[in-house]
């Protein structure tokens, strides 16, 4: 075979054909698909400052951020296949959309959240064309690293739980001992067929894991939503909240599954363009604006490097000297997929680790991406279905991912007190605190703290020293301006 396609993909040189590619292209795709349903799950059901949610509505809109989703994951995953020349996936990342959701909406309107991303992806550009990039990957240990991918599943499974309603927050009350407990009622007793639908759900999509299928997790939202369609075609169990009241304790706590009036339906794309680059440097000042976008950096910064790595090994892409190949042109690629991200209100795109299901099927170029690429436009037209997903079917999905993401925790060396006890503070963190940036924060600071009382303040990267400074800044932000006379 020495055709244009390839010769420009590369595809007998690294010992594939065109039909192992389109093998690896579906493979990756349904082992993704997921974050279709997902991302709407995470960020289109969370209000910001101003109260309202992504599309300036009073209400959620799933398909409209499912579409948008589907075709900015499309488009980057082709781009990634052209130009990168590897079997790399992309997508909206999970932990990342988590923390635009409710690290930074909370503290802005959507548009301003969504420029943060935006500005995120440019600086990450830069750095890549600069090769900064992998100087600032080198300064910071690889414990610290790796603590914020497990913080960040910790924080995501929570999210999960809370959602499904098998953990409850606790009204803050007079007697209150606990911020979160099991259950409706709080007393340990788990209710409500609901409930019921998420525990089967999570099973057997642990199930599923364990035993390796391919597409498990999108496999484990469709049974569970089946299954609930199910249940409330029988049991007529109606919503959780209507008319912004609760009427039912063990109703659906977000939509009422039922079969749709619709399963296709052309794309709705307005989100794209609806982000204020520079509308939160004035709403929270330009400090905590770079905080942001800086968190945000380091969280897209590692998980990117890791993937690549470990993705490109598993394909045979790397060399004897532990360089990719083309990895300027992925790193590119990459770096402007969270620019594109942001502007298509979608948060951050970057490379998924899911890619690895397409090189186990024999995925070897950028074709397998190509195609991966191409079922995501197709997945557009299908968004009207995530409106039947409820809570209860879409978060066991949560549950897992955050497990997937706590498997790395083994890489630490929790013998090492000096590192360990930043690694532990950064994991706990994020779930305690509700704050991924506060996990982060607290693990830099402590880490350089604990390096400097032991008289080993020359090992700590000068960049680290920095970022530290920025984080304590960060913390004691109003104290400053208190101080000041600014608040």
């Amino acid at each position: 075979m020495n055709t244009i396609l390839d010769r420009y993909f590369f595809i007998s040189a690294r010992g594939s054909t065109v039909g192992q590619e389109v093998r690896g292209g579906f493979a990756t795709f349904f082992t993704m698909a997921y974050i279709v349903v997902l991302n709407p799950i995470i960020i289109g059901t969370v209000a910001d400052k101003t109260g309202q949610f992504l599309g300036d509505g009073s209400v959620p809109d799933f398909p409209l951020v499912a579409a948008a989703t589907a075709f900015v994951a499309g488009i980057l995953t082709i781009a990634m296949g052209v130009f990168g020349r590897v079997p790399f996936a992309l997508a909206t990342g999970l932990g990342l959309n988590a923390f635009v959701a409710f690290g930074i909406a909370s503290q802005v309107s959507w548009e301003d959240a969504m420029g943060l991303v935006v500005l995120e992806g440019i600086v990450i550009t830069i750095l890549v064309a600069t090769g900064f990039r992998v100087a600032v990957f080198h300064a910071i240990p690889a414990e610290l690293k790796t603590a914020i991918s497990v913080g960040i599943g910790l924080f995501i499974a929570l999210i999960g739980f809370v959602d499904a309603g098998f953990v409850r927050r606790m009204p803050d009350a007079a007697g209150t001992t606990v911020p979160v407990k099991l259950g409706v009622l709080g007393n340990g007793s788990l209710t409500g067929w609901p409930t019921l639908v998420f525990v089967v759900g999570l099973l057997v999509t642990a199930f599923m894991v364990a035993r390796k299928l391919k597409g498990a997790i999108l496999l484990g939202i469709i049974g569970t939503t089946v299954l609930a369609i199910i249940v409330e075609a029988i049991a007529k169990i109606g919503p959780q909240i209507a008319g912004g009241k609760l009427v039912n304790p063990d109703g659906w706590s977000l939509n009422v599954p039922a079969w749709p009036g619709k399963l296709v339906a052309l794309p709705d794309l307005s989100l794209i363009g609806q982000f204020s680059l520079f509308g939160s440097f004035a709403k929270i000042g330009g400090l905590a604006a770079v905080m942001l976008v800086f968190t945000l950096m380091l969280a897209d910064f590692f998980d990117t490097m890791g993937t690549i790595v470990g993705v490109g090994r598993q394909a045979n892409l790397v060399g004897a000297d532990g360089t990719v190949e083309r990895t300027r042109e992925i790193l590119l690629v990459d770096s402007l997929a969270a620019a594109a991200g942001g502007a298509a209100s979608v948060s951050s795109n970057t490379t998924y680790i899911e890619s690895a299901a397409g090189v186990g099927e024999g995925a070897r170029t950028g074709l397998a991406s190509v195609v991966t690429g191409l079922l995501f436009l197709l997945a557009m037209f299908f968004a009207p279905l995530t409106d039947i997903v409820p809570f209860e079917a879409a978060t066991p999905a949560l549950v897992i991912v955050g497990f997937l993401m706590m498997t790395q925790v083994k890489e630490i060396d929790f013998s090492d007190f000096e590192t360990a006890i930043p690694a532990f503070l950064t994991i706990v963190l994020m779930p305690f605190t509700y704050s991924i940036t506060a996990g982060i924060g607290a693990g830099f600071v402590s880490y350089v703290a604990i390096k400097a009382f032991r008289g080993k303040a020359r090992d700590v990267h000068p960049l680290l020293w920095l970022v530290a400074a920025l984080f304590v800044v960060y913390f004691a932000l109003e104290p400053i301006k208190s101080l000041l006379g600014l608040s």
